[in-house]
Formats: C-alpha cells, sequence, structure tokens
C-alpha cells in the first residue's frame, strides 16, 4: 500500500508584493515625466510664457532629478525606502496638483522644477535597485529590469491620457491627473512595504538559509560614500568618458525628445493627440529594447553596443525634421520604434563599464553618471527651447543633437577595458 505525501503549501513570498508596489509607485511618479511635452503648448496659449521659460523650469527639474538620485540611498539608509518613498510621491503630488493656482512663471519653476524634480529624482534608477538588492538573491536582475521599465510603461500609460486631457478638459484636468496618481499611491505604499525582509522576520527571496543576512549600512556614513566616490572615480578617463557619453544620451532623449517632440509635430500641423501617441509607442518599444540591450550586453563588447546605439540615435535625430509633417506617415512610424528601442538601450552596458571598472563602487559611480545624463537632458532642454524661441522652429536643435550623437559615439569607443579595478576607498563609520 502506497500512501501519498501532503502537499506542500505555497505562499507567495512577500517580495513579490513589495517589488509589485515599488512598480506602482514608479509608475506614478513616472507621470510627470510625461507631463512637460504635453502641457507646454497650453501653457503658452494661457500664459504667453515662451518655450525657453517653459523648459528652463523642465530643466530645472531635470538637474534635481539626477543630482538627488545619488544621495536617495543616503535618505533610504537613514529614514527607511518606505518613507521616503511615500514623501517622494506626495512632493509629485503637491508640485503637480498646486500648477491648477499658479499665475506666475517662478511658481513653474518651484512646482515644476524644484518640488517634482526632488520627488522623482528620490524615486531614480537607486529605489529600483535597493528594492532589488534588498529583497531578492534569485530573480533579482528580472525584478531590476521590471522595475527599470516602470518609467516607459508611465509614458505609455500617461501620455494619451494626458493629451486627451489637455485637449478636452484643459492642462489643469491633466496636471489634477498626475497629482492623483501620484498620491493614489501613497496608502499603497505605507501598508505593504518594508525597509527590508528582516522586518518581517524573512530572508530574501531565493536566500540560501545557511548565508547570513548582511549588516545593515551605517547609515550616517552613506552620504560620504557617494561623496567620496565621485572625488575618486572624477580623477579616471573612464569616468568622465561615461559621463560625456551618459550626459549625451540624457540631451537626446529625456531633455530634447521627451521635452519637444510633441511640440515640435504641432509646429508641424500634427495634432498633440496623435503625437503623444507616437512618444507613448516609444515606450512601448524602450521596454523591449531595454530587455534585449542587457542580453546583448553579456555578450557583446559593451563599448560597441554604446557606439551602435549612438550612431542609430544620430541618424534618427538628423532624419528628424524631413520626417514630421501634420500626419502619421510609415516613415515616422519607423523612427519611433527605432529611437523607442534606443531609447534606454544605453543603461545596461554603460551600468556594466561601470561596475568592470570600479568594482564594488560601480553602483555609486553609476549614480554620479547618472547624475550627468540628468544635466546633459536640462541643458538640452533649454537649448532647444531656446532655438525654437529664436528661429521659429527645432531644425537646428535636431541637427545639433545629432551631432552630440556622433561625439558619445567617439568617447564610447576611447573607454579601456583593462580589467583593472580602480580602487575607490571606503569610509569607516564613526567610532
Amino acid at each position: 500500500m502506497t500512501t501519498t505525501a501532503p502537499r506542500r503549501r505555497t505562499r507567495l513570498h512577500p517580495a513579490w508584493a513589495v517589488a509589485a508596489v515599488a512598480f506602482v509607485a514608479l509608475l506614478g511618479a513616472a507621470g510627470f515625466r510625461a507631463a512637460p511635452g504635453v502641457l507646454i503648448v497650453p501653457l503658452h496659449d494661457e500664459f504667453g510664457w515662451s518655450t525657453s521659460l517653459m523648459s528652463t523650469a523642465v530643466g530645472v527639474n531635470l538637474v534635481l532629478y539626477g543630482l538627488t538620485a545619488p544621495f536617495a540611498a543616503a535618505l533610504m539608509d537613514r529614514f527607511g525606502v518606505r518613507r521616503v518613498a511615500a514623501t517622494a510621491l506626495v512632493l509629485v503630488a503637491l508640485g503637480s496638483g498646486l500648477t491648477l493656482w499658479m499665475t506666475a512663471a517662478w511658481q513653474l519653476v518651484l512646482l515644476w522644477g524644484v518640488l517634482i524634480g526632488l520627488g522623482t529624482g528620490s524615486m531614480a534608477l537607486v529605489f529600483a535597485a535597493t528594492i532589488a538588492n534588498r529583497w531578492f538573491v534569485q530573480k533579482r536582475g528580472l525584478v531590476m529590469g521590471i522595475l527599470t521599465a516602470a518609467g516607459a510603461t508611465g509614458q505609455l500609460v500617461f501620455l494619451p491620457v494626458m493629451a486627451v486631457l489637455a485637449d478636452t478638459v484643459g492642462w489643469r484636468g491633466a496636471s489634477l491627473t498626475v497629482a492623483v496618481a501620484a498620491l493614489a499611491v501613497v496608502p499603497l505604499v505605507l501598508l505593504v512595504m518594508r525597509d527590508r525582509p528582516q522586518d518581517l522576520g524573512l530572508r530574501p527571496y531565493g536566500a540560501a538559509d545557511d548565508v547570513p543576512d548582511p549588516p545593515p549600512p551605517d547609515p550616517s556614513g552613506a552620504a560620504r560614500r557617494a561623496v567620496r566616490a565621485l572625488r575618486e572615480a572624477s580623477r579616471t578617463k573612464t569616468f568622465w568618458a561615461l559621463a560625456v557619453g551618459f550626459a549625451i544620451c540624457g540631451a537626446t532623449t529625456n531633455g530634447l525628445v521627451g521635452t519637444h517632440f510633441i511640440p515640435s509635430a504641432h509646429d508641424h500641423g500634427m495634432p498633440q493627440t496623435t503625437a503623444a501617441g507616437l512618444l507613448a509607442v516609444v515606450g512601448i518599444f524602450d521596454i523591449v529594447g531595454t530587455i534585449a540591450s542587457g542580453a546583448l550586453t553579456d555578450r557583446i563588447d559593451p563599448r560597441y553596443l554604446l557606439v551602435g546605439y549612438y550612431v542609430f540615435r544620430g541618424v534618427g535625430l538628423a532624419v528628424l525634421p524631413f520626417l514630421l509633417s501634420d500626419v502619421i506617415r510609415p516613415s515616422i512610424v519607423v523612427f519611433v520604434v527605432i529611437y523607442g528601442l534606443d531609447w534606454v538601450a544605453t543603461v545596461p552596458p554603460t551600468a556594466a563599464l561601470c561596475r568592470e571598472a570600479f568594482g564594488e563602487s560601480g553602483t555609486l559611480v553609476f549614480g554620479w553618471v547618472f547624475a550627468s545624463h540628468q544635466v546633459g537632458a536640462a541643458i538640452a532642454s533649454v537649448v532647444a527651447g531656446v532655438v525654437r524661441d529664436t528661429t521659429g522652429e527645432y531644425t537646428f536643435a535636431w541637427f545639433g543633437a545629432a551631432g552630440l550623437c556622433a561625439v558619445a559615439a567617439f568617447v564610447s569607443l576611447a573607454v579601456r577595458r583593462t580589467g583593472t579595478v580602480v580602487a575607490v576607498p571606503q569610509v569607516e563609520p564613526p567610532r
């Protein structure tokens, strides 16, 4: 007689719930990433503000987004992931919601630039990395890829909705949508998210029972470690090559296309809702391109990948002025697909080169390289606005960005792969 062993009941590890809430939180914060391109034309029509002025507000946002990111890990170590994420979402909601009552340009800079810049910067790539590293041992790469794609998915979800709202009920309805979306996620974060699995008496997902948990980092030294990493890495040519290339990446994505594609298409007679739909398609293929780039980075020299990405991007920008029209043609669809695949495909090879060159400090160094990405985006946002106000069109902005891509391809190829790890001293905890 045979006996059947009782079936073991499987319980979903809470790490997956934390990752799901993190995805939704990043989705809510990403709502504003879609806002500027949709709202520039309506704000100009109502207040008469110039494109360069509104681009300056976006530039402030991008700079603070980038400069906050390297210190976000320090904030999470000191105050906890849950508190930082909830506070960041509240800042995004306030910055977007209070625009309903703004009447002066300085209020636009304060709300769009400062409040939302600090909020979104506190939930940048380091937030995704923190969740993946603390809660997962197995599937860590998958979770990191999914959370990184949340920004693109947020753009996909919000762009068409905001364009329709701006076109039907006005830009205030679009801003209110972002505020409500960000604020609605706060209760989920507070109820579900925990700083570490140890807070629930658990191990990270996939962790072996015989491997002890790493001690929590010293919160008092996190900010100093970030500054020390920058100081040591900035003495190397590799850091500057990566920073320059990634700054151009930011200039040609968030700063130029993300902010000015819709106004530029509108200049050619294309309705805002149609242009927003095209930019949303970029978000779809961005997800595909990011996952594929991660797989290629494991097999191909990251430098060659970067060269290829920047060359394709430069060609696309060079021909874009000839593709824009009042209707959707096959050529502009091809541009959107290729640009979407290339949008953040640069992230995996850039992160890999940082890790290879700087070892255990590679994540901190990548945080600073990412800051250069946002600074480049801010500069491009402002310059493109000035070009539009001065010449009446964006043509020279597109051509200039294409030239910058050639520079990024050159400096990426110049990165040396010697296999030598640059030592970045660690800060000792205070006695």
